[in-house]
């Protein structure tokens, strides 16, 4: 058979988005996605991409459905361009059919593309044949998608950002049980963001913000690693506000300016300070989007969720524990 063109190789895979704690803005490597400077994250159980990867011989193109529709333009050539490094892996030519299906919306801050491209990894990796361990799946996903390298181990996770493709991947500090989190997620507008955060991480360097930042990474990453460790609430909470605030601090002052920020999204902000100061175990932190990720423990989830819900302006809020990693599925 020459290659391993094969009639048809199918694989379905699962993987959760994740919420970055101490977040990553900016890379060394655009092209490798290698970044400027470490994060850590936990992934959200409740929230998931369902990717099945069907290579077959008959094709002469790849093709995708995202939600059963199906997509072209940028989103086909990014998926694409990363079924590229898995043929090129696996020696192979085959063309496959992708079918993607996410049960929370797209494009609006909420790492989409981070479980888009770890359970696509997943999936295509494992129907070309390939056996990847968990340092070489995330590095994979790294190219799809760098936050996606994060959502391929389990629980809370770190990514070292290293300085070559086989370096920068993300490992599990924790287990998903370490510590009962809870994610509320705010969404304060369902409209796609006009500039994603691939664009975004482009435009890091502009700011002058961006070195104080990235300088100050290690301090950040290093308190809420032993937050984590110990569940010292408290010092997780401002550190990872802190994180927040720099991170859009640098989109505020980069050339052109990203502002994600809607009065609402200020609202839920200055209400959570209001709420952690009045003795509740809570924060916020914001991606790149509008929607705002409001982060209390599993005694207090009911409460925030009743505090936000109060709020004008929330159209919806999603409620996420720590997941657990990417993982293969039966059909």
């Amino acid at each position: 058979m020459g290659q391993k063109s094969v009639k048809k190789l199918s694989s379905s895979a699962i993987a959760h988005p994740n919420i970055a704690l101490i977040k990553y803005w900016g890379n060394k490597n655009q092209a490798l996605r290698i970044p400027v400077n470490g994060s850590i994250s936990f992934n959200l159980d409740s929230l998931f991409t369902k990717t099945e990867v069907t290579f077959i011989s008959e094709l002469t193109s790849d093709i995708l459905f995202i939600n059963g529709h199906e997509t072209t333009g940028l989103g086909l050539d990014r998926v694409v361009s990363f079924l590229n490094i898995v043929r090129e892996q696996a020696g192979t030519q085959s063309f496959a059919k992708v079918n993607s299906e996410n049960n929370f919306p797209v494009g609006t801050g909420i790492a989409s593309s981070a479980s888009a491209f770890a359970a696509l990894s997943l999936a295509a990796s494992n129907a070309i044949g390939l056996d990847l361990s968990e340092k070489e799946l995330s590095c994979l996903a790294r190219r799809g998608s760098g936050s996606a390298s994060r959502s391929i181990p389990e629980g809370f996770v770190e990514w070292f950002p290293g300085v070559m493709d086989t370096d920068s991947y993300a490992v599990s500090i924790a287990p998903a049980r370490h510590w009962g989190l809870v994610d509320l997620v705010a969404v304060v507008t369902h409209e796609h963001k006009k500039v994603g955060s691939t664009a975004g991480h482009e435009l890091a360097n502009t700011s002058p913000l961006q070195k104080a930042r990235v300088d100050d990474t290690k301090r950040r990453l290093d308190i809420v690693r032993e937050a984590i460790k110990y569940h010292d609430f408290q010092a997780m909470a401002e550190m990872v506000e802190l994180d927040s605030n720099m991170m859009h601090a640098v989109m505020m002052t980069s050339r052109p300016v990203l502002m994600y920020w809607e009065n609402t999204s200020i609202s839920i902000m200055k209400n959570v300070q209001k709420w952690r100061a009045s003795g509740i175990p809570v924060c916020y932190t914001m991606d790149a989007g509008p929607n705002v990720h409001v982060i209390t423990t599993k005694d207090y989830s009911e409460d925030i969720y009743q505090k936000l819900a109060c709020m004008n302006g929330i159209k919806q809020i999603f409620i996420a524990a720590v997941g657990g990693k990417a993982r293969l599925v039966n059909d």
